[in-house]
């Protein structure tokens, strides 16, 4: 029977050097990750979500600890095997939207270059249908709204076939309206089972949290389902 965890964090922590000796961003984080449904990681700025969301990603390397992503440790893989994990597996939104996409590019444009960078192809109106975009594959991004843009870049991810997808803060940058675009996708995705990690302090957006693990501090605590 296959793991339920998608990923498995067992002791992890992050140093930082500072010109006033080493900070740590998290601090002994064990936490069990299941492979569908949303986890949100909640905390006040400084809490050490944004980080722990970057460990997951496989962007930034724990100081020490272990991570199992589907049953393999993450630790001994090199760096070109990290990369491969993000590239077929994992998608990550940045919070201010423009980071995501490619301004001198179409939003069906984005779509296809999202793909391609996973090897695949995809249909752009297929997920534009999905996200709630249908008609705007010819426009330019900056013709979206910034919840469309946020949109997009989840349609980013789906497009490069992304089983797990990260959102760093996603509804931070938006006003409530734009905002809720972003909601109702996250709605969606979990719908639709996938792997959804995001780092937030939006009650909103908690609330749509099949589990929400609290940090404080750097560290873990607590779990809520």
């Amino acid at each position: 029977m296959p793991d339920e965890m998608i990923f498995r964090l067992s002791g992890v922590g992050v140093d930082y050097p500072t010109a006033a000796g080493t900070v740590p961003g998290i601090r002994d984080v064990t936490l069990d990750v299941p492979r569908a449904g949303m986890t949100v990681f909640a905390g006040p700025s400084g809490s050490g979500k944004s980080t722990l969301l970057r460990v997951l990603a496989l962007v930034e390397p724990p100081t020490r600890g272990e991570i199992r992503f589907r049953g393999r440790e993450t630790g001994p893989l090199r760096h070109a095997e990290r990369r491969a994990l993000r590239r077929e597996h994992l998608g990550l939104v940045f919070q201010n939207p423009p980071d995501n996409l490619l301004p001198h590019l179409t939003v069906a444009d984005n779509l296809v270059a999202a793909a391609r960078s996973a090897r695949r192809t995809c249909r752009p109106a297929e997920i534009l249908d999905r996200l709630g975009l249908p008609g705007t594959g010819a426009w330019p991004i900056a013709a979206l709204s910034g919840g469309q843009q946020q949109r997009l870049a989840f349609g980013c991810a789906l497009a490069r076939g992304c089983s797990v997808i990260l959102a760093d803060e996603p509804t931070s940058q938006l006003d409530r309206a734009s905002a809720d675009l972003v909601l109702e996708t996250l709605r969606e995705l979990v719908a639709q089972e996938f792997a959804v990690l995001v780092a937030s302090h939006d009650d909103r957006l908690i609330g749509l949290g099949t589990r929400v693990a609290r940090l404080r501090g750097g560290a873990l605590a607590g779990v809520e389902r």
